[in-house]
């Protein structure tokens, strides 16, 4: 009764007023006369062993209840179940499982020199270093891979460029080889030029 104490939340007005620790199981066959002894015990549960709960075995999924057997609830689980070698005689065609290792200790059986000497020897020194991504827009040999065109246009526009600054140099130097325009005629024509735009017509 220590342990009872009262619900939190909602669950108190649905009949659910009180909470307590899980008691012993007891697990019986047949005749329930006896379950009135323990009746007036909080905590303690029955089950009969022909219709085990899950629920009350392992509450809440955590095992390790106490669970008290009766003579004859243990004398008729092979009646139940079964037996490796027995199907059941209560349930139709169920028969226990069969576990697939007879050794169930798995570390032993993969360190034992039988299963070692057929393995590989460990690998040393196989680090696989990943080749770094190189910028296509900054490396030549990475532009290539994606676009072999990439030269032939390269070497065109550096000779569309060097054209183009090779006639500028020219009209340059011609512009100077005449003597160019004096500070004075370049103000009469600027002027000219601004009062034509200027003008109303």
């Amino acid at each position: 009764k220590e342990s009872r104490n009262l619900r939190a939340g909602k669950g108190k007005y649905r009949n659910r007023r009180y909470t307590q620790r899980r008691g012993p199981l007891i697990v019986f066959s047949g005749d329930k006369k006896f379950t009135r002894a323990f009746r007036n015990l909080p905590g303690v549960e029955f089950a009969d062993v022909s219709r085990l709960n899950l629920l009350t075995l392992a509450p809440g999924g955590h095992l390790g209840r106490f669970v008290i057997w009766t003579k004859g609830a243990f004398e008729k689980l092979n009646d139940v179940f079964g037996t490796l070698k027995t199907a059941s005689k209560q349930k139709h065609g169920y028969r226990l499982p069969r576990a697939t290792m007879n050794n169930a200790d798995l570390a032993r059986i993969i360190n034992s020199d039988e299963i070692q000497s057929k393995l590989n020897d460990k690998a040393i020194n196989r680090n696989k270093f990943w080749a770094l991504k190189r910028n296509p827009l900054r490396n030549v040999k990475a532009m290539l891979k994606l676009n072999p065109y990439a030269v032939t246009l390269r070497k065109a526009n550096l000779k569309a460029e060097a054209a183009r600054k090779a006639a500028k140099e020219s009209k340059v130097a011609k512009a100077r080889a005449n003597g160019g325009l004096k500070g004075g005629a370049r103000a009469k024509i600027s002027k000219a030029r601004f009062a034509a735009l200027t003008s109303d017509e």
